[in-house]
């Protein structure tokens, strides 16, 4: 019988916040059933395993991040505006909640992927921004990748403290911005 109080999503729950304070890495089914005060294999009635754990604490994390960054460019003006809203709210994310963050990252199956609304919006959010670029396939997917691997290069090596320079971050962090909101009213097309 499942112990009182125990489900699925108050685990998750859990789990993300020890990802936040210890590391995604340190998230393991013995640490929350530890946190819980249960045995691990009590947990294996709300989840299949530490793959399952990861995979709804990474949806759970998704989710999260794409809400926080919808609010932030609703409203605003296309173009330069929206998309330093959209990653301010990124980075924001990334930084303040660093373990949830790690488990954006994860591969997912692309079956849980395609059944995930959080996912969906997340395309919606992200290619309506890039759509008021002018941009279409197959530029609109060579244009995420661009700014997922430059929010999250960014990210990284700012919250390992990497940027030993003494310009400021946010400095830095805005011109880069700049320069993509540049790229993106500029985009070679055809390619």
């Amino acid at each position: 019988m499942p112990r009182a109080g125990l489900t699925p999503d108050r685990l998750v729950a859990a789990a993300a916040d020890l990802a936040d304070e210890a590391g995604l890495e340190n998230v393991t089914l013995s640490a929350l059933a530890r946190r819980f005060g249960v045995k691990d294999a009590s947990l294996y009635t709300h989840v299949r395993g530490l793959a399952d754990l990861r995979a709804r604490l990474a949806l759970l994390a998704g989710g999260e991040m794409i809400d926080r960054i919808a609010a932030a460019v609703e409203g605003r003006e296309p173009g330069r505006d929206t998309l330093g809203a959209f990653a301010a709210a990124y980075r924001a994310y990334a930084l303040r909640h660093p373990g949830r963050y790690a488990a954006t990252q994860i591969t997912l199956d692309p079956e849980l992927l395609a059944g995930s609304p959080a996912m969906r919006r997340t395309a919606e959010v992200t290619y309506g921004m890039l759509r008021a670029y002018g941009l279409r396939e197959p530029d609109l997917t060579d244009a995420v990748r661009l700014l997922r691997s430059t929010f999250h290069g960014y990210c990284a090596l700012e919250s390992t403290g990497a940027f030993g320079a003494p310009r400021d971050v946010q400095t830095s962090w805005d011109r880069a911005i700049d320069a993509l909101h540049v790229l993106l009213g500029n985009w070679p097309r055809g390619g």
